[in-house]
């Protein structure tokens, strides 16, 4: 976590066990999911094999040996499910992000595997919970004086690694089947499937694949987090526990690389010392935590990983678009966003791997995910909780002093906050990362934030910059290089003709290497959607071309690059500066200075309305943005936006623009409980868009309306 991957390997190469493979597996995942290289995945989908192999003989191993680490809380060989469940987990996004559809749907089911082992590590946690909650009841009624402290008993542990009879509150009951099952059976890789475990089931009953059973169903989300951790008392008591705080300091990073000041000196308001009294443990929900008892090495292990691969699953789960809900029939659950997040935040509590890793999962969700979704709260459960992110960035600085990763979390936080320059100028003083996937990450994020600024050759140059970092995305990046000289065509073309012949012929030589550079990376066996649709848009405007007789920049439509920054949801993390830019590009497509707009049909009429809606939403004006739609698009058949080379996606994005819309009116005071009727009429439009048929980009569009449901189900909508 510290960029010296190189070390990690090395270290972790000297040892066979499996939290040795587990470890380089990590690496490995860790360099897969950044840089998405496809000979980077296979390296980590052979590592993770066999670190599930080596996890899965040390379990059963454990349940035999009498010698073996013996925890209070945990069944034998706890540590080892907690491994296999995290390398199977990783695994599984890795195959996800395979070019084969076959490997997709095998790592779906690995998710399942998962669950249910973790499953059963909750269930042993929550019998110890209880076990002592009846204990304590019990002591506090009883008539015998007797000291008790209130920290949990010491362990006392003999040389051999295990703990004397009387003080294994656990092993002497041992666990439910269904714990069992999950801890021993469940998750078995399928290299040793032929293997018995003590549970008895057959091998056959391994790989079926059931739809979600109803204990998973409808498992209504607490208002407060009890936790995976989290028990009450029968009699409706809780036990009081003593949580001693930790003080972490939220300081900068004094690593000669890096920027000698964060973010806290430059956007906190008030001093600085306002937040070095609150600590990472204070922006967790309180509740029974398990990690009171845990101070065996081998239990913070299983309580950290079992946290973080957990929350994980129920955040991975719970974001899947509408268009892939039929896998998740084989994974056999739901996801449940709100108790990952929570699970998420308490693994970040541990200095470990588990820590770290939760930590970026929700810089990533905050920070990407929500920062790319519309229809979320302003406070409240679903939020972006913008002090609890600060303390958990100053901290995760502060643990990992030379890393990259958290620069780069850093200048997201600076993007979401519509800070674009102060981004792009935190990035430029970054020096290289050694971790060549986190550099090339670092520059696609700021090619990113330059094209939202408008800074159209800063965005050419930055993205050429990427084709030399990776070899995922080539073609998408030279039709954004394309886009921009497109834009500094259209500026120049009245007053300097001759840098206008310039830029339109940069124009046409990048989109011409847009064809060559698409169609070789594949995403679950179909081809990545937006090579499908950036070659789709040159085919379109190469037959306007000919029909027109004109060359093909002049026969190119509505603001391209407007539509990139739309697809990238860049108008959330725009100034109003910034959109008027946005609008005064659209409004070129009906200026004097193009000759063609008389030519247009309803196709590109509709583009135009859409990113001019979208634009105005993004500043408020939302009575505006709702009349553009309602006169441009929505008053119009739906089936004459379908057709060849035509641009499908704008008819459902209208719908779930003026979702948006009604949805930013019902939220203007920050309680949009309080307009039903507008909340009612969203989900009326929401429903429409996730019924939709395929179009262009669907996925992203899907990624939206699922987050939006969830939405408005917290305010009592049903969706």
């Amino acid at each position: 976590m510290n960029d010296d991957v190189g070390t990690a390997e090395a270290e972790l190469s000297k040892g066979s066990s499996p939290f040795h493979q587990l470890g380089k597996g990590v690496v490995t995942f860790m360099r897969a999911t950044l840089g998405f290289e496809q000979d980077i995945m296979r390296e980590a989908s052979d590592t993770l094999s066999t670190a599930e192999n080596t996890a899965y003989d040390q379990q059963r191993r454990a349940h035999r040996t009498p010698h073996s680490y013996q925890s209070p809380i945990y069944p034998p060989g706890t540590e080892y499910a907690v491994t296999l469940a995290e390398a199977q987990l990783m695994s599984a996004i890795v195959g996800v992000l395979n070019e084969s559809l076959t490997e997709a749907i095998k790592s779906f089911y690995k998710l399942r595997k998962a669950y249910l082992t973790l499953e059963g590590v909750m269930d042993a946690e929550k019998r110890y919970l209880k076990e002592r909650s009846s204990n304590s009841l019990a002591s506090s009624t009883s008539t015998t004086t007797s000291n008790t402290s209130s920290r949990p008993p010491s362990r006392n542990v003999t040389r051999d690694g295990s703990t004397p009879a009387s003080e294994n509150l656990v092993s002497q009951d041992g666990m439910s089947n269904a714990s069992s099952t999950s801890l021993g059976r469940e998750s078995k890789p399928k290299e040793v499937e032929k293997e018995t475990a003590k549970s008895g089931r057959d091998d056959d009953d391994e790989y079926d694949f059931v739809d979600a059973d109803e204990e998973h169903q409808d498992v209504e989300t607490p208002t407060e987090y009890m936790g995976h951790l989290g028990v009450q008392i029968e009699s409706g008591e809780t036990v009081a526990i003593n949580n001693t705080k930790r003080d972490i300091h939220i300081k900068s990073s004094s690593a000669p690389d890096l920027p000698s000041k964060g973010r806290y000196e430059a956007t906190v308001p008030g001093p600085i010392e306002d937040f070095e009294s609150l600590t990472l443990s204070e922006t967790i929900k309180e509740g029974e935590d398990i990690s009171l008892y845990g101070d065996h090495p081998v239990d913070v292990f299983i309580i950290s990983g079992s946290n973080f691969c957990f929350g994980i699953l129920l955040l991975i789960i719970s974001l899947v678009p509408p268009a892939f809900a039929t896998l998740l029939k084989i994974v056999g659950f739901k996801g449940d966003r709100e108790r990952g997040i929570q699970m998420l935040w308490q693994a970040t509590k541990f200095h470990n791997i588990h820590g770290a890793m939760a930590g970026l999962v929700l810089f990533g969700f905050y920070n990407g995910l929500t920062g790319f979704c519309d229809i979320i709260p302003q406070t409240g459960e679903g939020s972006y909780p913008k002090e609890r992110c600060k303390v958990l960035l100053g901290t995760m600085r502060e643990r990992y002093p030379k890393s990259h990763l958290w620069l780069l979390e850093e200048a997201r936080m600076f993007a979401s906050e519509r800070e674009l320059e102060k981004a792009v100028d935190f990035m430029a003083h970054c020096s290289e990362s050694p971790l060549k996937q986190l550099d090339a990450l670092q520059w696609f994020e700021r090619s990113l934030n330059t094209m939202y600024m408008h800074d159209y050759k800063a965005t050419s140059a930055a993205f050429l910059k990427c084709v030399t970092l990776n070899n995922w995305s080539h073609g998408l990046y030279y039709y954004i290089c394309g886009a921009c000289h497109v834009e500094l065509y259209r500026q120049a073309k009245m007053p300097d003709p001759t840098e206008a012949a310039k830029q339109k012929a940069k124009a046409e030589e990048f989109f011409k290497k847009v064809a060559p550079n698409t169609g070789r990376k594949r995403f679950m066996a179909r081809q990545l959607p937006f090579d499908v649709f950036v070659n789709r848009k040159i085919q379109k405007w190469e037959h306007r071309a000919k029909e027109w007789g004109v060359d093909m920049i002049d026969a190119v439509g509505v603001s391209p690059i407007e539509e990139m920054i739309y697809f990238w949801n860049g108008y959330k993390r725009m100034r109003n500066d910034h959109l008027d830019i946005s609008l005064h590009n659209l409004a070129w497509s009906e200026s004097e200075a193009n000759v063609h707009w008389g030519k247009e049909d309803l196709d590109e009429r509709g583009i135009l309305a859409l990113l001019r809606a979208a634009t105005l939403r993004s500043k408020g004006e939302t009575e505006k943005a709702k009349s553009v739609l309602e006169q441009e698009i929505l008053s119009v058949d739906k089936l004459l936006f379908k057709g060849n080379l035509k641009d499908s996606w704008t008819a459902p994005c209208a719908r779930y623009e003026m979702a948006a819309n009604l949805w930013r009116e019902a939220d203007r005071d920050g309680r949009p409980e309080g307009d039903t009727e507008k909340l009612e009429e969203c989900k009326v439009w929401l429903e429409e868009v996730s019924k939709w048929e395929s179009y262009d980009l669907d996925a992203r569009i899907g990624m939206k309306v699922t987050t939006a449901k969830a939405t408005l189900r917290r305010y009592g909508v049903e969706c």
